[in-house]
């Protein structure tokens, strides 16, 4: 396994080339988030503790729960732009104008409303005006017979776990959606975003010269790769990848953490990414997992996150529901809500496994969280490459915003904010890498996986080959510190 780290940001993807699909088995995975400690013989043999000569970390105190919903920072007077950005920005951010069902008031002071399923904002896109709904997946990918790592995650259905369950649930035929109070636009009005681009990332392919990118597009993946993004704004990454053509899509078990985000307008985040095109303005990008953004949701919770784009991250796609596009068919899981329980460095260790394949028959791209619960898809139509074509890379890991707003590099954490050579119960992780290949087989990484991380005396990554975990690795860090100033 390869597990050099060069000094490059993200990874040029090709233009990937159709392929026909063959018949496949109808399965119905169902996986787990149940404390690791717990249940080490069901998911992983025991892995070495923190090693020897770890890095110093200065640890921030990780729970900030609730600290930016109430922090000045937020708190905004009722100024004319403000006022305006309230009716305009319910209108540009998914809000459909529907009456809900009934709505639920979630103990971490959410509102989760339940919307009739045809009243959710994805209709509202004109590439899916002709758009033939699929309540459900034609088939699952399958198990790949000679995976070890497959053979304890096929259980029950298990609760999902979002604190809004604790005070009730959607009825039959509607969606849980997060719903964007005032306090959210308010909010929004005063971050550096406006409102037709807030919900997007602000993310942009690498500030490397684009002549230099198509010179290696068929030679170095790496050659368009630099720490720095656009702006103020610099994303930095630890992860793994895998590149092949023909990727009908991926599945990872992640930890869940409630890192450390030192400035508003910064994230920290665990995710897959499904990718195809190339690295510019025709990038296709589906991406999943778990973040803590407090611009975006008003506190330091760690919560259940979607994304896409069609463009790069230039004009299309958003997080979550904020625009029209993901298609939700799920009346249990609500998208942009909080996930707990959370691990702790020392404690019980909690993860989610989330998949994302393409359906064979019809081509658009599903999402299944914790397996037994299929939470929607992304229709073909959204897409350029992955409407007609497979990924050709797929990335798991973490990623942060660092601002340098104080003149330095952000103290913002990645994961657990621990190095990697914490391992198991200091370092977040990643375990059970898989991709579906052609015949909607979910097969092992195995030895094409390679790592990077851009900045290593920031936030670092660690290949780990277990039994029972399969491919996998441990990752993150604190930011700031003596070796990262």
């Amino acid at each position: 396994m390869d597990t050099s780290t060069p000094n490059m940001a993200l990874l040029r993807r090709r233009r990937v080339q159709d392929i026909c699909h063959e018949p496949v088995i109808l399965i119905l995975l169902m996986f787990s988030l149940i404390p690791i400690s717990e249940a080490r013989g069901m998911h992983h043999s025991p892995i070495s503790g923190p090693q020897e000569g770890a890095l110093p970390v200065d640890k921030h105190q990780t729970d900030n729960m609730g600290r930016w919903a109430n922090s000045d920072e937020y708190i905004s007077s009722a100024r004319s732009g403000g006022r305006q950005l309230q009716s305009k920005g319910k209108q540009l951010l998914g809000s459909t104008g529907k009456e809900p069902v009934i709505s639920i008031q979630s103990s971490d002071g959410d509102v989760i409303d339940c919307l009739l399923q045809e009243h959710q904002p994805a209709f509202d896109h004109p590439l899916l005006k002709n758009h033939k709904f699929q309540s459900f997946p034609t088939s699952f990918p399958t198990r790949f017979h000679g995976s070890k790592v497959a053979r304890h995650r096929i259980r029950r259905p298990i609760p999902v776990p979002q604190i809004w369950h604790n005070n009730g649930s959607c009825p039959a035929g509607t969606i849980p959606v997060r719903r964007t109070s005032d306090a959210d636009i308010m909010r929004w009005s005063e971050s550096s975003s406006t409102p037709r681009a807030y919900g997007r990332k602000t993310h942009k392919p690498a500030k490397t010269p684009y002549s230099r990118e198509k010179a290696n597009i068929e030679g170095d993946p790496l050659a368009s790769i630099s720490i720095n993004g656009d702006g103020p704004f610099n994303h930095e990454h630890a992860i793994a990848y895998f590149r092949q053509e023909d990727l009908f899509g991926a599945s990872a078990v992640m930890s869940v953490w409630d890192p450390w985000v030192e400035v508003a307008n910064e994230f920290s985040l665990s995710q897959i990414w499904i990718l195809g095109g190339s690295f510019d303005e025709d990038l296709n990008s589906i991406e999943a997992g778990w973040q803590v953004s407090p611009e975006l949701y008003g506190d330091g919770q760690p919560r259940l996150f979607i994304y896409w784009t069609s463009d790069g991250y230039q004009a299309t796609g958003c997080y979550n529901l904020l625009c029209s596009g993901f298609i939700q068919t799920s009346d249990t899981v609500a998208i942009g809500a909080a996930i707990s329980p959370i691990s702790k460095v020392g404690g019980g260790q909690y993860q989610i496994e989330i998949m994302i394949w393409k359906d064979p028959r019809q081509g658009n791209w599903w999402m299944a969280f914790e397996g037994s619960h299929v939470v929607g898809y992304w229709p073909a139509e959204l897409f350029t490459y992955l409407s007609d074509f497979a990924a050709n890379m797929v990335e798991w890991g973490g990623e942060i915003v660092n601002s340098q707003t104080y003149g330095r590099h952000t103290a913002t954490q990645m994961g657990s904010g621990r190095f990697a050579e914490g391992g198991f119960g200091s370092a977040g992780f990643f375990h059970s890498l898989q991709v579906v290949d052609s015949n909607n087989n979910l097969q092992a990484v195995g030895g094409g996986l390679q790592t990077l991380a851009e900045n290593s005396d920031c936030y670092d990554i660690k290949s780990v080959e277990d039994p029972n975990w399969g491919s996998g690795f441990y990752f993150g860090g604190p930011g700031h510190n003596q070796l990262c100033p």
